[in-house]
């Protein structure tokens, strides 16, 4: 496992699902196109109790991790990876964020999230085998 506060020396952390497969190939496909401002690993490679979080909400949602240690799930994670990505990605981003907006994006996120197994790159292993952790997509840390 690796330290993620001690591994990255600035700029945030992108957890994903490496077992994965529709996971993988998203954040492949952000990486190349988006090139956000972070670190990108797998969860199944991070010290999960350094970031304060658990299995059970990293196998349910995409974290980001800021440089301070603050950390948003789901739906906000990913309007905090377009926020620091180039290009006009930003404005993307900010959209989303937009309180009006919200709720919407949360649910799309969740229809995603819990249908990734059924979607392209998608496999078994996909699955979300977890419920809803409580998080809310709420920013914790």
């Amino acid at each position: 496992m690796t330290n993620p506060a001690r591994d990255r020396s600035e700029g945030a952390l992108l957890v994903y699902d490496g077992d994965c497969g529709f996971c993988t190939t998203a954040v492949g496909f952000v990486r190349r196109r988006l090139r956000p401002r972070c670190t990108a690993a797998p969860w199944q490679f991070t010290d999960l109790a350094a970031l304060g979080v658990t299995e059970e909400r990293v196998q349910y949602e995409v974290l980001w991790v800021t440089p301070v240690g603050t950390v948003y799930g789901g739906a906000e994670a990913v309007a905090k990876i377009l926020l620091n990505s180039r290009g006009a990605w930003p404005v993307a981003g900010a959209v989303l964020m937009l309180p009006g907006l919200r709720w919407a994006v949360r649910g799309a996120y969740r229809l995603v999230a819990v249908n990734r197994h059924r979607l392209p790159g998608g496999t078994p292993a996909c699955a979300v085998r977890t419920a809803s952790p409580g998080e809310g997509g709420q920013p914790s840390g």
